[in-house]
Order: C-alpha cells, then structure tokens, then sequence
C-alpha cells in the first residue's frame, strides 16, 4: 500500500502544528520544515479545514492551529479522509476500470481485508500519540527545518 504525498504532508502539517500547540503557525514555516511547497501545502491546508482537523485565521497575524484536540485526532480517519478516493487497484475504480477479472477476482477481496486493517490499526492512534513525548521529532520542528538537525542549527 502506497500513503499519497497529500497525506504524508497532512500528517506533518498535524503534527507541526502539535508541536507548536498555542500559537499560530504560518504555512511558511511549515512549508520550511516539512520541504514541500506552499502552493501543495495550501491545498493540503485547505483540506484539512474543510474536515475541522484545523483552524485558520487570515490576515496579517493570521495562521493555522489544530481545529480540536490532538487527543481527538484518529490519524486512521485522517488517512481514510485523504485517500478515500484513491483507489489501491485498477479494479477499486469506479471509472477506467478495464480487469476482465473483476468478477471472479479473489485477490481483490485480499486486497481490501489487508487495507481494511491497515486503517484499523491506524484508528487507534491519535495526533497526541505521534507528537506526545517525542523529543526529537520536536527538535526537529523547532530547529528551523526538518532537514536541518538540531546541532547544525544552532
């Protein structure tokens, strides 16, 4: 199974903002950390506000800030948001569907058990669980990059 880049990015974006839990944090310093665009950050953004995992603020001392408490966040239902409409095989699409095998397929069923406890696994661990205690990922996100180490920043 393949996470897409939009939820690989949703996730740090969680999490930086975790990290920084009682200020606003610009999409700039995210974007600086996590090396991703802001253009792709913008929409990973505007995804997550739309689902309430976050709360912006536009304007001159505007930002972001999670939308509820980490403890409330289940990452499993943040990936099933964000990568619902990704299908695992051809045969998951709902269009350019073209497996002759559709019908009789058994590999599609162990295709979909395996993704079903994938999200299972991920339903029991929240936000505050990746971030909670994990000293280096926050040295990491306070260091000014997440390719910078804490050392090489100072």
């Amino acid at each position: 199974m393949r996470i897409t880049k939009r939820t690989n990015i949703a996730i740090r974006v969680l999490m930086f903002c975790e990290v920084h839990a009682g200020r606003l944090v610009t999409k700039a310093e995210i974007a600086e950390c996590c090396n991703t665009s802001e253009n792709h950050l913008a929409q990973v953004i505007n995804q997550l506000g739309q689902l309430g995992y976050l709360h912006t603020q536009r304007g001159r001392n505007g930002g972001l800030e999670l939308g509820k408490p980490s403890d409330h966040i289940v990452i499993g239902d943040v990936f099933r948001a964000l990568e619902s409409h990704v299908p695992l095989t051809e045969c998951f699409a709902d269009v350019d569907n073209t497996c002759p095998l559709v019908d009789a397929c058994r590999l599609r069923l162990a295709i979909q058990s395996a993704a079903e406890a994938f999200y299972a696994h991920l339903d029991e661990v929240t936000l505050d669980q990746l971030v909670c205690d994990n000293e280096p990922l926050k040295a990491i996100m306070t260091a000014g990059g997440c390719g910078v180490s804490p050392a090489a920043a100072m």
